[in-house]
């Protein structure tokens, strides 16, 4: 698949997240009785528009973004239908519906990914290698399902990789469904070791095997939210590594390390299908990614709009006063200009790299 056939499918699908989260604005907006000004799909200066209501609806010329702009949104207005004047649980309900959208997205992408995969990997040991630390004494066993890794339960493959992939070499207990019952094993050695592949490729591996199943109707909807519940916990690890010093600027990707890495998924592809399942696929983490990202108490992201609401009604219904909007608006802003900055570091690093290469 071409670079510029990837470029054209990372624009889609930004513009994609990006409408749907604005939608999941407007939508609880109308439905909680607060005025929308504009409702804008894209950027720039407009090239189609119509109003209806009270709602001005605009298609723009630069096809990436989007935004839901309401009445009293960053200052109060006399309007009784502005955003201020809004009961606060319906400001909040506006506010994380945005995320809640994304989440929704991010969920039908993995339904079609996982209905068009012809074979999943299953959670039950296929074979262990003699030479595995896991085999030692009563541990792990071809035939075992396995149900929880350290604490962590194991609903899907990926659950145990992301698990195993976070921990370090060591002793585990490890839960198992064995021929039907449930079998507890404690301090189990999962230890890596450097293994050889057949082009003689060098790899750090436990020594066991995973079964592999035909993809069916029946096998697909149980597969669903446990898939995108483990993009949480991707973006929670993720997180987890950044603030403990495990992960740095240099890990972190924006807008074109994305396309670069949903392009180069794309390349290794064997054909063109499952060049844009692989891209599908990395579409619907990306989904889940920014709901998730979106709802952290950040400034001027949803969540910290949200973390600023539950505050200012707290500290209103404590000293009864009504606290100025404009002054959050201002908290807002820095964090914008923050956020901002941030991306833009991130694009010129995603920059360099390429051109490095």
């Amino acid at each position: 698949m071409s670079l510029f056939v990837s470029i054209l499918f990372a624009v889609i699908l930004f513009s994609f997240l990006i409408f749907v989260h604005e939608l999941g604005h407007f939508v609880a907006a109308k439905l909680s009785g607060v005025q929308v000004n504009e409702f804008s799909m894209f950027m720039g200066p407009a090239i189609a528009g119509w109003k209806r209501g009270t709602t001005q609806y605009t298609i723009r010329c630069i096809p990436i973004g989007g935004y839901c702009a309401m009445e009293g949104e960053e200052e109060d207005t006399d309007s009784p239908h502005s955003f201020q004047k809004a009961a606060w649980w319906k400001r909040f309900v506006i506010l994380a519906a945005g995320s809640f959208m994304n989440f929704l997205a991010g969920v039908l992408i993995v339904s079609i990914v996982l209905f068009c995969q012809p074979r999943y990997t299953t959670t039950q040991l296929a074979h262990v290698e003699d030479w595995s630390s896991a085999a030692i004494s009563t541990g792990l066993q071809a035939g075992d399902q396995i149900l929880e890794f350290d604490g962590k339960r194991i609903s899907i493959y990926e659950d145990f990789s992301l698990a195993t992939m976070m921990a370090p070499d060591g002793n585990y207990d490890i839960t198992v469904l064995r021929n039907g019952e449930k079998v507890h094993l404690q301090d189990v050695p999962m230890i890596r070791q450097l293994v050889a592949d057949s082009s003689g490729a060098r790899t750090m591996l436990f020594g066991i095997s995973f079964t592999r199943e035909d993809t069916t109707a029946a096998s697909v909807p149980g597969r669903i939210l446990p898939t995108a519940f483990n993009y949480v916990k991707s973006v929670i690890v993720s997180l987890e590594m950044i603030f403990t010093g495990k992960a740095g600027l240099q890990d972190m990707t924006g807008a074109v390390g994305i396309v670069q890495i949903m392009s180069e998924s794309a390349a290794a592809a064997e054909d063109t299908g499952l060049a844009l399942l692989n891209m599908l696929y990395f579409g619907g983490f990306l989904a889940i990614n920014l709901a998730v990202m979106n709802i952290l108490p950040i400034p001027a992201l949803d969540g910290g709009r949200i973390a600023g609401l539950l505050l200012t009604t707290g500290i209103e219904a404590v000293t009864r006063k009504k606290i100025n909007p404009k002054y959050e608006g201002y908290v807002h802003a820095i964090g914008m200009i923050a956020l901002l900055a941030l991306m833009a570091l991130i694009t010129f690093k995603d920059i360099f790299a390429i051109f490095k290469r």
